[in-house]
């Protein structure tokens, strides 16, 4: 039977293969557990681990680390050395990926890469318990990522046949199930950190990471097979990739790097606006005040709002022969999210230093900041799946992961001037240019790119 036929013969639910939701509730739990340690490592750094340099020169390898970045940085203080280390911490985490889909492809295969991946995550969660090894957790969750994060997402390409029009639908829906974790994360996470004990608020993260390895096991069957692979197990034939294929990885290896700049001003959620909601946002509530890690809320509730409408908006469009392209779309994503900033400068000036001001200001900034993810992140997802070569196509989804390691440390280098600037308006100017230069990268190549890589995907 054909890898086609065999996708066709699942059972559907909304439309969809039962696969999907298997792939949906296992990265689920997996950006669960992601963005729960997110929420917190920021804080957990500059408020306590950092802060008491007897407690700091305990953890393995630290002064060794803060030494190199001192020598490439100069000084830097407590927010300035956690920051940096979070650009590290969250670049080198879609670095990997780009080793991990090789490896895939040419040596073991998607599903057993999302394994090793799993079980290396859920490793550094619960390594996180341990002050001294917070360095070696963070290298187990780098590594573990490399293995799971482009495999996955591979994984949903293979439930469809090519061309199969309910492909970026499918994106969609999958990127739903990555906010659907990252609306429970802070809730739990962030709460059990805050206000319990940091090493609380990790664990859940490892548990959360264990549960999307159970859920995924439960599912095998429904899983899209490896793609190196023949039904006897035997790796397939390597083939040389044509001219025009070479073509294709080249017009997406720009397009992916043309992503950098709208990553590094996405990330700062977790970075300098984390720390804005930390000390500059009231959270008090009917004389109830919340942790401000419930910041991290807004973008995934925001996604799963705004996702569908969406869907409709451009649904409509098509029908009117009006939606526009993948380059297009994500030229559009960067815009927005350097929009987003103008919230944030005008917070700048109208919240006195020292005080809290409303949280209004940073759901204006995550609104749009949303929109404009939506017009980018899983239009990526989907166009490397239907444009990169099929030798190539999950080391193809770890070039798009690439990308975004260059922007996430770029995000923590940024993040160095929030103190350094004379006034966080600058700081924010700053990076609204960098989105509306993004979208400039894109307008700039947009041609080119549609030449190769066809006007309509």
């Amino acid at each position: 039977m054909s890898k086609a036929k065999s996708i066709q013969a699942q059972p559907e639910v909304f439309g969809h293969p039962v696969g999907l939701y298997v792939l949906f509730f296992t990265e689920m739990w997996e950006r669960f557990s992601y963005y729960g340690m997110r929420a917190l490592l920021v804080m957990y750094m500059y408020s306590y681990l950092l802060a008491d340099p007897a407690r700091a020169a305990q953890v393995l390898g630290y002064s060794t680390l803060e030494g190199w970045l001192i020598g490439v940085f100069g000084p830097l203080t407590v927010k300035q050395m956690s920051s940096q280390l979070y650009g590290l911490y969250t670049g080198f985490v879609y670095f990997t990926p780009f080793f991990g889909g090789m490896i895939a492809d040419r040596i073991l295969g998607q599903r057993k890469s999302v394994y090793i991946g799993g079980v290396l995550m859920a490793i550094g969660h619960f390594l996180m318990a341990s002050e001294q090894l917070f360095l070696w957790a963070l290298l187990f969750l780098i590594l573990g990522n490399g293995f799971f994060k482009p495999n996955i997402s591979t994984q949903v390409a293979g439930l469809y046949a090519d061309g199969d029009p309910r492909r970026d639908r499918a994106y969609t829906i999958f990127y739903m199930g990555i906010n659907l974790g990252a609306i429970f994360s802070p809730l739990v996470c962030g709460t059990l950190g805050q206000m319990v004990g940091w090493h609380w608020g990790f664990g859940a993260a490892g548990v959360g990471m264990v549960l999307g390895l159970i859920t995924y096991a439960l599912g095998n069957k429904l899983i899209p097979g490896d793609v190196i692979k023949h039904k006897d197990g035997h790796v397939a034939e390597k083939r040389p990739m044509t001219r025009e294929e070479w073509g294709s990885v080249a017009s997406l290896a720009v397009l992916c790097m043309l992503t950098v700049l709208f990553w590094a001003i996405y990330e700062q959620q977790g970075n300098t606006l984390q720390i804005w909601a930390d000390e500059r946002t009231n959270w008090t509530f009917f004389g109830v005040t919340v942790p401000s890690t419930w910041f991290q809320l807004m973008n995934p509730v925001l996604i799963i709002i705004l996702a569908p409408l969406l869907n409709i908006v451009w649904a409509k469009q098509a029908a009117r022969g009006k939606e526009p392209g993948s380059v297009s779309k994500m030229a559009i994503g960067c815009f927005l999210c350097g929009a987003a900033y103008i919230f944030m400068i005008l917070a700048a000036g109208a919240v006195p230093a020292g005080e809290r001001g409303s949280l209004l200001w940073l759901f204006g900034c995550v609104f749009l900041f949303t929109v404009g993810e939506l017009y980018l992140s899983p239009i990526g997802l989907s166009l490397v799946t239907k444009v990169a070569p099929k030798p190539v196509v999950s080391m193809m989804m770890g070039v798009w992961f690439l990308a975004t390691f260059f922007g996430n440390y770029l995000a923590g280098y940024l993040g160095t001037f929030y103190e350094s600037f004379a006034n966080q308006s600058s700081f924010f100017v700053l990076l609204f240019v960098l989105g509306v230069l993004s979208a400039a990268g894109f307008l700039a190549f947009k041609k080119p790119l549609e030449r190769t890589i066809g006007k309509g995907v």
